[in-house]
Order: C-alpha cells, then sequence, then structure tokens
C-alpha cells in the first residue's frame, strides 16, 4: 500500500507532535506546518492526501488556509479536517464554507482521529 501523506497545519507544538506521532504509528507520512501560510508553502509541489489544521493560528487560520488551498487545482478535492478546540456553530458553519470537509474537536482522542481519518481517506 503506498503510503498516504498528510499535511498537519497547527501552531501548537505539542499537538502537532501529538497527532504527528498518532499517524505516523498508523503508517501515514506526515508534513508539519506551523500556520496557514507555512502549510500553503508546503502544499505547493507536494502529493497530500489529506490536510488536519488547526482553526486559530496566528499569520494565516485554519479557514484562511481551506479557503486558499480550495482555490487552487491540485487540492480542490483534498479531505480536510478541522481540529480546534472551537465548538461555535457559527464558526462551523464558515468552516464547512470554506470547504472543510469535516470537524473534530479538541482534545482529540487518537482512536476517534483515525476512525475519521479512514472514513474521508480510503486506502
Amino acid at each position: 500500500m503506498m503510503n498516504k501523506t498528510i499535511l498537519i497545519a497547527d501552531d501548537s507544538n505539542s499537538l502537532r507532535q501529538m497527532v504527528a506521532m498518532t499517524l505516523t504509528q498508523a503508517g501515514y507520512q506526515v508534513i508539519e506546518a506551523v500556520h496557514g501560510q507555512d502549510a500553503v508553502e508546503k502544499a505547493v509541489d507536494q502529493t497530500i492526501h489529506l490536510v488536519i489544521t488547526d482553526l486559530n493560528m496566528p499569520v494565516m487560520n485554519g479557514i484562511e488556509l481551506i479557503k486558499q488551498l480550495r482555490s487552487g487545482t491540485t487540492h480542490r478535492f483534498t479531505p480536510m479536517l478541522m481540529l480546534t478546540t472551537e465548538s461555535d456553530a457559527t464558526k462551523k458553519q464558515e468552516g464547512r464554507a470554506a470547504g472543510a470537509t469535516g470537524w473534530i474537536l479538541k482534545p482529540f482522542n487518537p482512536d476517534q482521529l483515525l476512525a475519521v481519518i479512514k472514513k474521508v481517506l480510503p486506502a
């Protein structure tokens, strides 16, 4: 099976490491980005199968990141999950409007995260 590559954008070092560890152990390749702009730059010439992004980040937030990636042709159909502490319905609506595929609340449960990933990212 070809390893799927997942891009994680989160300004929290510890959270990125936790997500990266969970994904790596499950057999995924991981690219880490510290904010939305960093993620956009890293996504440019990479094959990325899934994006997991925080909502609130400096420089460029998760919704901006999703909009930016969706506006190009490369990642127009790439599944994108928001992983955030933000449970506000308006924010979720904004995320969906921007093109978010799903919404996972922090603190996340590794098994739950992997279950959602398997749903949006068929092997």
